[in-house]
């Protein structure tokens, strides 16, 4: 491989699974993936980092196939973020330039998005990003980039999303325990839009919906702008948890039967037989259906409720496109669509080169989206070819939402 190539890494980082991609940028401009893997993860509570020691364990030894795939030494990425204290609000700031014929800088724009946060942003909070949804100069308003223009008074309307400072601190320590700089901090909705939409959905109106399996997240963006992040603190987990408490058998035994025998179609038939240690264990199937359509009616009522609080509740031209490890239960699609009124679609990333085949997944999509985001946004590197991973710990930088301004 090229000493010189430029990749980028995307870390997500989720309460039961940690996936990570490898993506380099090609010749032609295109992307190619060139190495992944997923592995089990522990010490997170519902998105959050309940202690370091267990993530930083998962991390480490899901990028050592990572590496030895890829040909390259991981020391940053990108990583995604979740958990209820994520969340977005509109923000307004306005700054005085200068005289009539100052022309805009990158400095005035840092500027007054400074002044769109300060006060309205608690001090317990940290500011994940910025992302600008109109300026206005010298009262000409619905501008979408204003750096050249001439003017003396802008001002600015925003979406900012935030977290619990300490949430955001532990998962860089976490991180950091794996020898694993994050580079930045995205929602892992965010990322998975990244990787799962068009420009053409993101400007007619379109939402997100991670199933994860802790939480589910919704983002929702129109006018190619990202408009609202909210997360609630229930996943695919809590099916599992049901039938266990139902069933009163243990979480493995539930999972197997909610892989392996249920459908969102919840057609009926037979009874569910489970084989353990030579033991038959038989289940009524309506009893289970009916456990799990209690959860998933539960989760998209509160997605539907998401929706509304954020003023898009039948407003999506584009629908609801499903991503995460809860997408791939069979026929999910129709039950989200009887439930929420609206088109659904199951996102998968897609177009990628190398090995990107491979991991054409809904539960791929934030790292996915990650890794896009570290090129686009200017977070990838150079580096030389894998060597042995000791106590690297490089600092680098790079813009994290980059490719929704240039929409």
């Amino acid at each position: 491989m090229d000493n010189a190539s430029k990749f980028a890494v995307g870390l997500d980082v989720g309460t039961e699974n940690v996936r990570a991609v490898v993506m380099t940028v090609n010749k032609d401009g295109t992307l190619s993936v060139v190495g992944y893997n997923e592995g089990p993860n522990a010490g997170m509570r519902k998105g959050v980092v309940a202690n370091l020691t267990g993530p930083g364990e998962a991390i480490d030894r899901m990028l050592g196939e990572v590496e030895r795939m890829s040909g390259y030494e991981v020391d940053s990425a990108y990583v995604s973020i979740n958990g209820a204290n994520v969340m977005s609000l509109k923000a307004e700031g306005m700054i005085v330039v200068g005289a009539e014929d100052h022309e805009i800088t990158d400095d005035d724009m840092n500027r007054v998005e400074d002044a769109a946060v300060v006060g309205r942003i608690p001090a317990n909070r940290a500011v994940l990003d910025v992302l600008p949804l109109s300026y206005t100069l010298d009262g000409q308003g619905g501008i979408k980039d204003p750096l050249g223009m001439t003017g003396s008074r802008l001002e600015l309307k925003a979406s900012v999303i935030s977290t619990l400072a300490p949430n955001e601190l532990n998962l860089k320590k976490a991180t950091e325990g794996a020898k694993v700089t994050a580079d930045k901090v995205v929602p892992s909705v965010v990322a998975a839009a990244r990787a799962v939409l068009s420009e053409k959905q993101m400007e007619n109106g379109v939402a997100v919906v991670d199933l994860g399996a802790a939480t589910t997240s919704v983002a929702v963006f129109e006018e190619g702008d990202l408009q609202y992040v909210g997360v609630v603190p229930v996943g695919a987990n809590n099916i599992t948890n049901d039938l266990a408490i139902v069933l009163e058998i243990d979480t493995e035994i539930a999972e197997d039967i909610k892989q392996r025998f249920i459908t969102a179609g919840f057609r009926g038939g037979d009874d569910i037989v489970v084989k353990k240690d030579k033991q038959e264990m038989i289940f009524p199937r309506e009893s289970v259906e009916q456990v799990v359509r209690d959860r998933l009616t539960e989760i998209f009522d509160r997605v539907r409720k998401e929706l509304k609080t954020a003023k898009y509740d039948h407003r999506l031209p584009e629908g609801i496109v499903l991503v995460g490890g809860g997408a791939k239960m069979s026929e999910i699609d129709l039950f989200a669509k009887e439930q929420l009124q609206a088109s659904i679609k199951i996102g998968k990333p897609s177009g990628l080169g190398g090995v990107g085949e491979a991991i054409e997944r809904p539960e791929y999509a934030a790292a996915v989206g990650l890794a896009i985001m570290a090129i686009r946004g200017g977070g990838a590197v150079r580096t030389v070819p894998n060597k042995k991973k000791a106590g690297l710990n490089k600092k680098k930088s790079g813009g994290l939402f980059g490719w929704i301004k240039k929409f």
